[in-house]
């Protein structure tokens, strides 16, 4: 790119003129004197925190959402609850049905390599 002397004079010049009006506007808001750059926060990145009384906030809404998912008037997103069973979710005789299929299962797996050997 070829610029002439008087292209980098006007070039410098513009660049001087939006300095001073930045500095100006920052003077306006009562920011500091370094212009646009300075407004924003210095603290090199990283996650934004939340204060106390916004996390309190946040987790009262999400307490008074679950309680209302709870009870059941969540609107037509709430599904019904079904009674849970206790003990695993099998009654015993479907777990001695397992297991008569398991042993009979490995009964033939046995007689199958009895017949090989």
């Amino acid at each position: 790119m070829d610029l002439s002397l008087a292209a980098l004079e006007q070039a410098v010049s513009i660049r001087r003129q939006i300095a001073a009006l930045e500095k100006r506007l920052g003077g306006l808001f009562g920011g500091s004197s370094g212009g646009a750059k300075s407004s924003r926060p210095t603290g090199g990145g990283g996650r934004r925190r939340l204060s106390a009384a916004a996390r309190a906030k946040i987790s009262a809404a999400a307490r008074a959402r679950w309680a209302r998912e709870r009870a059941g008037s969540g609107g037509a997103k709430a599904k019904p609850r079904t009674a849970k069973r206790k003990g695993g979710g099998l009654s015993a005789a479907g777990r001695k049905k397992l297991s008569d299929m398991m042993k009979a299962r490995w009964a033939a797996r046995r007689r199958a390599q009895g017949k090989r050997r």
